[in-house]
């Protein structure tokens, strides 16, 4: 049975929020200033996704609620979901089964209003743009140069490629445009990284937008759009906070996406989930080479926090997918030795930063015993450290073999980066590619190699790389499953992200504004007679 927010807030001694009806509140700033010692942090990654999906959020709940009976002082801290899979593919993002957080069908949905608010600014941004251009100019800037999209928190193909402007000269000036999703917005990625409102502040205020006719960077404080960005911002850079369905405390904030962004929670928010907790659970997006990667390279650095324990999530459906398997629900035990390559080059992924995972294999009702002992024995022949999870079914009790395994892990751990900060752009994308894919090589198209001169030319090589590739595969091409070998990487085009010091890389045909599917999860969702919200899965 779910609690009262206020009966959460009290049993983890916080008086410093806001209620947003029963069961959400966001947590106010201050808490930031408390003194208390920091807890642990245990990161959740997965395995390659497959389209029937790995469990990583439903195991990051799980484990939470597993510690809890353990008696630990234990809290988790996720990312909010997105209306696009949401209403598109995936439908909710708040977990399974009996392990959930609560309320579920507002977090999946509007829930405090985040990400309206995010697109809002994000948009206000693109029409100043436009504004400016159409009121004189004054700034000089190339309407054929603007680089900012615009937004919407939505997967709507038709609006990957636009024109504005259309009409006559009081409609604005006629120029092509694009959108983005809102996980894939800049603003997005830097409220998931901004430490404060100054911070909030000064990374808005160097959000590149376009360039002048003479190619100088033209950055949103030169449209004095900062304040007005950040006033719409004010409560959405406050953490989120609900519980999970065992009465776990959890911190649900920002939500860039993995694939197209660095696919993390925010920095605020596990900042007060380590204040508050002795152990905090945070997830980042798709596999380790991904998420993963991010969260170690970029995440870890910007916000001076080790990470203590990693979780790499596996599902012998998932397994039996990658090594070419017809029918995963079926037993296949050759598909599934094939398939055992790909929790491999994950295990050493994530080795490479010198932290040793812990396997969960996240179970199913169709799984075989014969499957399980074969998986079993093959981790052990590899002294891999590996649970069986059952967080789905049983909830916390599923998953308590899982959390003895995490806290017996728990390590103050020397991270080793991919790559140095010194390093320029192009090393780091190689760096990325050969020694987290295991590339062969690495190609730069020529428009690729033209933003690399602009990188070069005004110092923009202290940024980090923030890869935008395929979820699907190691590689660049989705279609390459398992662990591929003897793959180049192609970069199609580089886009620079100067508010959250990204350099985002494109490769491959990877897309930050994603189509509906033939029948999108929409479909199913509906309200009853009373207005429950239902179908939302």
């Amino acid at each position: 049975m779910l609690k009262n927010i206020d009966e959460i807030m009290a049993d983890i001694n916080v008086e410093d929020y806001e209620s947003y009806g029963k069961y959400i509140a966001k947590l106010d700033l201050k808490l930031l200033n408390d003194k208390n010692k920091n807890g642990k942090l245990i990161l959740i990654t997965a395995i390659t996704p497959t389209p029937s999906g790995e469990g990583k959020t439903t195991t990051a709940i799980g484990l939470g609620n597993a510690m809890k009976k353990l008696k630990k002082n234990v809290g988790i801290a996720i990312r909010e979901p997105s209306l696009g899979p949401c209403f598109g593919v995936k439908g909710g993002a708040t977990g399974g089964g009996k392990s959930t957080v609560e309320p579920s069908d507002k977090i999946n949905l509007i829930f405090t209003g985040d990400f309206p608010a995010i697109s809002t600014a994000h948009n206000l941004l693109s029409a100043m743009i436009n504004n400016h251009i159409f009121h004189g100019n004054k700034l000089n800037i190339d309407p054929k140069r603007v680089v900012f999209p615009r937004n919407v928190d939505m997967d709507d193909r038709s609006l990957r490629s636009i024109i504005v402007g259309n009409g006559d000269r009081n409609t604005g000036i006629l120029m092509n445009d694009h959108y983005v999703i809102t996980a894939a917005s800049e603003i997005m990625a830097i409220m998931a990284l901004s430490l404060n409102y100054k911070d909030l502040k000064n990374r808005l205020k160097n959000i590149l937008i376009g360039y002048t006719y003479d190619g100088k960077p033209v950055f949103a404080g030169d449209l004095n759009a900062t304040g007005a960005m950040a006033a719409l911002l004010v409560d959405a850079l406050k953490p989120n906070i609900v519980q999970t369905s065992e009465n776990v405390p959890a911190i649900i904030h920002t939500g860039p996406f993995g694939n197209i962004a660095h696919g993390t929670s925010s920095i605020i928010g596990d900042y007060i989930g380590l204040k508050l907790f002795d152990y905090l659970i945070t997830e980042a997006g798709f596999g380790s080479d991904l998420g993963f990667e991010k969260f170690m390279n970029i995440f870890t650095r910007e916000s001076k926090l080790n990470v203590n324990a990693v979780v790499i999530v596996a599902t012998l459906r998932a397994l039996k997918y990658h090594g070419g398997s017809k029918n995963i629900d079926n037993a296949d035990m050759d598909a599934l030795k094939k398939g055992m390559d790909n929790l491999y080059r994950h295990v050493e992924i994530v080795r490479s930063f010198g932290i040793e995972p812990v396997i969960a294999i996240n179970r199913h009702n169709k799984d075989t015993e014969d499957e399980l002992k074969f998986v079993s024995d093959e981790l052990n022949k590899r002294n891999i450290i590996y649970s069986t999870s059952d967080v789905y079914s049983m909830g916390g009790d599923g998953g308590i073999d899982l959390a003895k395994k995490v806290i017996e892990n728990i390590n103050e751990n020397n991270i080793k980066y991919t790559y140095d900060l010194k390093d320029d752009i192009r090393t780091k994308i190689i760096k990325i590619a050969k020694n987290v894919y295991k590339a062969k090589d690495v190609k730069f198209s020529d428009d690729a190699e033209k933003t690399l001169k602009i990188i070069n030319k005004y110092n923009f090589n202290n940024f980090y790389v923030c890869m935008a590739k395929t979820q699907s595969s190691l590689s660049d091409n989705p279609k390459l499953l398992n662990s591929p070998e003897n793959f180049n990487v192609t970069v199609n085009m580089i886009n620079i992200n100067s508010g959250s010091k990204f350099i985002v890389p494109v490769l491959g045909n990877i897309m930050t504004m994603p189509g509906l599917p033939k029948k999108p999860a929409a479909e199913n969702i509906d309200i009853d007679d009373d207005g429950n919200i239902i179908g939302l899965s």
